[in-house]
C-alpha cells in the first residue's frame, strides 16, 4: 500500500492505517531526531508528538510531498525547537546556579576511540545544514529528493552541501583513510 492510500484511510479514521504508518516510519525517524538531539528519550518524545499531532489533525491534514519526507520535516522542526530550549535553559542554568558546571573529561587511548573522536570532530566543522544533510543522506538512507522535500531545498543544493560535507570528511579525516 502506497502513502496515497494510507493517507487516505487516515483522514477516514482509520487506525490500521495510522498504526502501519507508525511502524514503517517510527523507528528511523527516531534515529534521526536522536543524531540531532543525542538523546534517545527525547528523540522517542518528539516523535511520538510528531505522530499524535498526525493523527488530530488527520481530517484536515495537507501533504504536498511525500509522507515520509513530511513526517522527517515535522520530527527535525521539533528537534530543532527543543535545540533552542536545551540552548536557552543552559544559558540560564549559572544563573540559576551561581556557577559554570564543569564539562565531562574523557580520554581517547584506543585507536578505536580516537577515530570515533576525529570523526565528531570532523562532523562539528560542518555547518548545522550540511551536517543535517548529510546524517539525512548517509545515516538515515533518504534520497536527495527527499532530503530536499523535508529541508525545502532543492536537489541541487542538496548536492552541493553533500560535496562539502564529503571534502570536509575527507580532508579531517585522512590519517585513518588507506593511502
Amino acid at each position: 500500500m502506497d502513502d496515497h492510500d494510507l493517507l487516505a484511510r487516515l483522514r477516514r479514521g482509520d487506525e490500521a492505517a495510522f498504526d502501519s504508518i507508525f511502524r514503517l516510519h517510527y523507528a528511523p525517524i527516531v534515529g534521526f531526531v536522536e543524531s540531532m538531539l543525542r538523546g534517545r528519550a527525547e528523540a522517542e518524545e518528539i516523535v511520538q508528538d510528531v505522530m499524535l499531532e498526525l493523527w488530530r489533525r488527520r481530517e484536515s491534514i495537507a501533504i504536498q510531498e511525500s509522507l515520509k519526507a513530511y513526517l522527517y520535516r515535522a520530527a527535525r522542526n521539533r528537534a530543532l525547537n527543543d535545540l533552542r530550549h536545551q540552548k536557552v535553559k543552559r544559558r540560564a542554568e549559572p544563573l540559576l546556579v551561581g556557577e559554570e558546571a564543569a564539562p565531562p573529561v574523557g580520554t581517547a587511548e584506543l585507536d578505536h576511540q580516537e577515530l570515533e573522536v576525529a570523526v565528531e570532530k570532523a562532523m562539528s566543522l560542518l555547518t548545522p545544514d550540511v551536517r543535517e544533510t548529510f546524517e539525512m543522506s548517509r545515516i538515515h538512507h533518504l534520497k536527495y529528493a527527499e532530503i530536499a522535500d523535508a529541508q525545502g531545498i532543492s536537489v541541487k543544493t542538496v548536492e552541493a552541501r553533500m560535496g562539502k560535507a564529503l571534502k570536509t570528511l575527507r580532508d579531517q579525516l585522512s590519517p585513518w583513510l588507506p593511502g
